[in-house]
This record gives C-alpha cells, sequence and structure tokens, in this order.
C-alpha cells in the first residue's frame, strides 16, 4: 500500500490550568498535532499499558493505531514536524475488546516491530519491511515457544539497539510472565525466560517495567488472585543488569528463578480490597533509582489515592499526594469504567533534586489530561495541574518513551476515547489521535 501525506487537522497552543498546592500560580503552554482518526469506542487506544503507542528512532517518531474500521494504522513524522505520513496496514484487530492493544518498538538499525491484538490468543507480531518503512511484512513467530495464549505484549528498548518483548502467557489469576530478546545483529528472537513469574496456576502477576539508561531492567508488579481486580495485592519488585538473563532483589540478592510469590520482595504491603489497581507505570532515574506509579486507598478511607513508591538509600517509600476527594470502589473482571486514569510516573534531575511527575485524568479534574509535579521527592509538596482544556473521555496516558529517555521531552499519545464497564462498546464517532508535547520546567 502507497503511502501518503496525512497532514495535521490542526496544531493547538493550550495554556495550563494550573492548581498548585502551595498556592503558586504557574502557566506554561503545550502544543498538540493530530496524525488521523480513531476508533473512539472503547480505550484500546489509549490505554496505559501500550508499550509504546509512540516511539522515536533518530530524528524521526512513530505512532499506531485502530482506525474506525478497526484496522491498524502506523504513522510517522519528522520530530517537530506537524505532518505526519500514515498508511493503513492489512491487519485488524477486536478493537471492541480493549485488552487488544497496538504495541510498538523500533530497533538500533531503524525497522519498527509492531505487536497487535491479543487477549489470550496466538502472537500478532510483524515488523516494516525496512529500516524507516511503514509497510509492514506478513505475520511473523518469535520463537515458536508459548506463543498461543498471549496479552499484554510489551516492547524495551536495550542500549545497543536490542529489544525485549514481554508478555503474559495464560489467563487472569492464572498467567505467567514471558521474556523474548531480540537480537539486532542477528535480526533473531530467543526465549529468556518462558516463565519468569509464576503465578503457580494459582495466581497471575500484573507488572509494570522499564529500562533505565544504563540498561538495567526494573520490574514490578501486584499479584492478582482471581479474574476479580479486586484481589490485587502487594506491590512487588525486581530487577536485571544482564539483559533479563538473571534477576535480583533491590539490596542485590539473587532470586531463583522463576519467581513466585513466597520469594517475590514486597515493597509495599498491600491487602485485597484495596481498590489497588494493576497494570501501571514505572521510571528509573539516571542513577538507577525506580519509581512505580499506581492507586490504592488506605483501609481508614473509602477514597483511592495516587502514590509513587521508590527506593530511597535502602529503604522503599511511598508519597502520598492526597489530592483525590472520591470515593470508588473496583471489583469485577474485564476493562473496567472507572473515574480516573491508572498514572504514568516520570522522573528528572532538577539541580541537586529529583523531580519527579505523575501524568493522569480524574473526573473530579474534568478528565482533562492533569499533571501532578513534586520538584524534590523527599518532599510532600505537589503541584497540579492540567495540559488539556478539554475532558479527554476514559483516556489514559502512554508516551513516547524513548524521547522522554534521550531529549527530556514528553510526548503524549492523546485521543478521546470512551470506555463502558466490562468490555461495552459505546456509539461514539472516530476521534482524532493526536500527541501533545510538554516539557516540563526545570528550577
Amino acid at each position: 500500500m502507497k503511502q501518503a501525506p496525512f497532514r495535521h487537522l490542526a496544531t493547538v497552543l493550550l495554556c495550563l490550568c494550573c492548581i498548585n498546592l502551595s498556592a503558586r500560580q504557574v502557566t506554561e503552554k503545550v502544543s498538540i498535532s493530530t496524525a488521523g482518526l480513531g476508533w473512539a469506542n472503547n480505550s484500546v487506544n489509549a490505554v496505559i499499558f501500550r508499550k509504546n503507542s509512540l516511539v522515536t528512532h533518530g530524528n524521526i517518531q512513530y505512532i499506531a493505531w485502530y482506525d474506525a474500521e478497526r484496522y491498524l494504522v502506523v504513522g510517522k513524522r519528522t520530530i517537530g514536524s506537524t505532518n505526519w505520513q500514515v498508511q493503513k496496514s492489512r491487519f485488524q484487530g477486536n478493537a471492541a475488546d480493549a485488552h487488544n492493544t497496538i504495541s510498538i518498538m523500533t530497533d538500533g538499525d531503524g525497522y519498527l516491530h509492531v505487536a497487535w491484538d491479543h487477549h489470550n490468543n496466538a502472537l500478532r507480531y510483524c515488523r516494516s519491511v525496512a529500516p524507516g518503512s511503514l509497510e509492514l511484512t506478513e505475520k511473523l513467530s518469535m520463537t515458536g515457544k508459548v506463543e498461543q495464549r498471549v496479552s499484554y505484549p510489551e516492547f524495551y528498548y536495550m542500549p545497543g539497539g536490542n529489544l525485549l518483548f514481554l508478555y503474559r502467557d495464560g489467563g487472569s489469576g492464572q498467567g505467567n510472565l514471558v521474556v523474548n530478546s531480540y537480537d539486532v545483529r542477528s535480526r533473531q528472537w530467543t526465549q529468556l525466560h518462558g516463565n519468569l513469574i509464576n503465578g503457580e496456576g494459582r495466581r497471575s502477576a500484573y507488572w509494570q517495567s522499564c529500562v533505565d539508561v544504563k540498561g538495567t531492567i526494573h520490574l514490578s508488579w501486584v499479584w492478582r488472585e482471581s479474574p476479580d481486580v479486586a484481589s490485587n495485592h502487594d506491590l512487588c519488585y525486581a530487577r536485571s543488569t544482564d539483559g533479563g538473563k538473571t534477576w535480583e532483589r533491590s539490596d542485590g540478592e539473587k532470586y531463583n528463578l522463576p519467581i513466585t510469590a513466597a520469594a517475590a520482595e514486597i515493597a509495599v504491603r498491600i491487602p485485597q480490597k484495596s481498590e489497588l489497581i494493576n497494570q501501571t507505570s514505572m521510571f528509573a532515574d539516571n542513577s538507577g533509582n525506580p519509581y512505580i506509579a499506581s492507586y490504592w486507598r488506605d483501609s481508614a478511607s473509602t477514597v483511592p489515592q495516587y502514590r509513587i513508591v521508590f527506593r530511597q538509600g535502602t529503604q522503599w517509600k511511598v508519597q502520598n499526594p492526597g489530592f483525590r476527594k472520591s470515593p470508588f470502589s473496583l471489583s469485577g473482571a474485564g476493562t473496567k469504567a472507572i473515574p480516573i486514569s491508572r498514572p504514568q510516573v516520570i522522573a528528572w534531575n532538577n539541580g541537586k533534586k529529583l523531580a519527579a511527575a505523575l501524568i493522569f485524568r480524574d473526573e473530579e479534574r474534568g478528565s482533562r489530561v492533569s499533571v501532578a509535579i513534586n520538584h524534590d521527592i523527599r518532599l510532600p509538596k505537589w503541584q497540579i495541574k492540567d495540559l488539556s482544556t478539554q475532558s479527554v473521555g476514559s483516556w489514559e496516558p502512554s508516551y513516547d518513551t524513548e524521547l522522554w529517555k534521550n531529549k527530556g521531552v514528553l510526548n503524549l499519545f492523546v485521543q478521546n476515547v470512551q470506555q463502558v464497564d466490562a468490555e461495552g462498546v459505546a456509539a461514539t464517532t472516530p476521534q482524532p489521535v493526536q500527541v501533545l508535547e510538554w516539557k516540563p520546567a526545570k528550577r
């Protein structure tokens, strides 16, 4: 299929509506460019566990989404441009199930890798026919091992240009974490682990991961005892310093693999029925310190609050911005209609201090794209501001991890989508697929 340019519908400068917990008002600007129109009848294009929805290689940024007919669409632009080139592929997905996301990543040679349409079904994976191309190959196998019950595919870029591919093998409450590794020189996948985190047939791990600038892989997860989201509990951690082959606790003690519930390092103990959400986000700063974003409620409260869990010295710390006022409860199976999004977390050097931010959406704030910023993570001082002026419906944040890591510029995939509880489909017209750019001010 011939590539064709798609000119952006609009580039908009938006003033940030600010609420500063220390009462100091700030005004900044963000920019938004539009790549096309996409399926918006549920949140499949805009869930947090897309790794990635956007990715930059060199000076080219790539994007992917499902269109109104549920076809996989890929696009690219030169960084700084608002002129997107897009191509509709021949592949369709079951976009009516919000689990069936599209994940993309480029390898060190510039090939685009794509996985799509997974919820306990066979692997659907391909890559571009040439570096920089939007034309995709036929479906490919990776290793041929445990590729029949794939869910939650996630790509990660490793220093040197190799890739990792993580996914769940099995169902909710009884799944295992699979880790594949791609060698950019041989262009071949190998399986590092067919069962890195073992649910022992009784539970499954819902994870989030990141790779820091030194190549350390950070992995955290909650356990779920059944398909009911209310059975989520405990926040656990592991890391790998050798490309995913061996794994250790935060103090350097080696894990015997696979990791089980009895052996896992618990960063924070959180009981079941705490409104603890799964599949959120992680980040690691330039010194390799991990940050985990989530939300749950304390036993004495009915209001779930966002949290940042981070390692300081030899201890795990928890920051609770505490700005939410509205209670809600999580229970049941499937994709839930929830009044807040799962949060993304990023961090950056702020002089001799370390700043961090949570990106989220909350009905209390009109379901806008919002951010909570702390300019010194050691102190409980948070500023809350909105990066958009209009509602984004049931959107959750995903972003260009490589652009942030290399340039300190945040590019968010944004689309106004509607999620009906338990895999319902809303009667919604196609909505603009946009990229919101924001560069945090440094102090």
